[in-house]
């Protein structure tokens, strides 16, 4: 750093914070270590008895944070997102658009392991709504070298660190098994359970088709509503092992591929997803245990948006959800803001 004249500083950056009292109004840093001086700032730096200040010397091999923070932001925006103005060496990223939150989690880690900089966001494959904050970037230091900034790029090589999926409009089929529901015996839980988790998304629910325990009849209605231009179906009942839950070999019996029977998910073990083929699209078809009729946040509430977002599941996603799988069912619910189905 040097000493230079206060009215020669227009275009430096400075050292320090530095601080401006008015008494009875205030004390508190009018300018801010790494802050570049305009024409502007030089009265006020004059007022507050700075004739001289100390900024850093300019040198070709290094950026200013706020020059290397838009690096960073340049490596996380993407579509459907809008920015903050830099300050004081960080940016931050928010939605303009109701989707899922995609993260590419190994070039954050490299980026984060490499020292001097920083990416913070929300956790992957999480909700966002308009105006949700992503993730805030900044430098460390208040210079970086131009050389370890290029190397970032190359490491992203022209790949994007966050994507938002935004929701599409799908039209649901529901199936509810059960010869206890078919024959009136009992009153249909799953159908006003299911409507409102719909609610949450831009869903249109073509009907519910209640059936008896034969697969074959299961079968026929799940296949009916793709007939009918169905983007998902979900059955509900008959997930369990017992003898006559037949739901899985319903399922199967269309023809689609079963990526999972199962998951490592409280409440939800015995969650079935698949997908059925049709004209080049790959429709799910998802198996509902019982405590999607009651519980407050099932497996049901960490797959669906993906779902909502043609976010192919696979086997290994499932699995991971087995990391904060356990849904500590709390008086008040917080969810999303906590710690359930974090694993992926």
């Amino acid at each position: 750093m040097k000493e230079i004249r206060t009215v020669d500083s227009a275009g430096q950056v400075l050292c320090h914070d530095m601080t401006q009292i008015i008494p009875g109004v205030m004390k508190d840093a009018k300018f801010r270590k790494g802050h570049v001086v305009t024409d502007e700032d030089i009265p006020v730096l004059l007022s507050m008895g700075k004739e001289h200040i100390y900024v850093w010397e300019k040198n070709e091999s290094l950026y200013h944070e706020n020059e290397a923070a838009e690096i960073l932001c340049e490596l996380c925006f993407n579509d459907h997102m809008e920015r903050s103005e830099v300050k004081e060496g960080k940016i931050e990223l928010r939605s303009t658009v109701r989707g899922l939150l995609k993260i590419d989690t190994g070039l954050m880690d490299k980026i984060n392991g490499m020292g001097h900089m920083m990416i913070a966001s929300r956790h992957p494959n999480t909700p966002v709504e308009p105006g949700d904050k992503l993730c805030g970037t900044r430098i460390i230091p208040l210079v970086i070298e131009k050389e370890k900034m290029e190397e970032v790029r190359n490491i992203c090589g022209g790949k994007k660190i966050f994507t938002i999926l935004p929701f599409q409009e799908k039209k649901v089929g529901i199936v509810t098994t059960g010869s206890e529901v078919f024959h009136g015996r009992i009153k249909d839980a799953f159908g006003p359970a299911l409507t409102e988790k719909l609610k949450e998304y831009d869903a249109r629910i073509l009907g519910q088709t209640i059936t008896d325990d034969r697969p074959e009849h299961t079968t026929k209605a799940i296949l009916d509503f793709i007939e009918q231009g169905a983007d998902m179906v979900l059955v509900s009942g008959g997930m369990s092992v017992d003898p006559d839950d037949k739901t899985p070999l319903a399922i199967r019996s269309t023809g689609a591929s079963v990526v999972s029977y199962g998951a490592p998910v409280l409440p939800g073990a015995m969650f079935l997803l698949s997908y059925y083929q049709k004209d080049g699209k790959n429709i799910p078809i998802a198996g509902l245990p019982g405590c999607v009729m009651y519980a407050k946040r099932t497996v049901f509430d960490l797959v669906l948006p993906k779902l909502m977002a043609d976010d192919p599941v696979t086997k290994e996603e499932l699995d991971k959800l087995g990391r904060g799988g356990l849904c500590l069912s709390c008086e008040v619910c917080h969810y999303p803001n906590c710690g359930f189905g974090k694993g992926w």
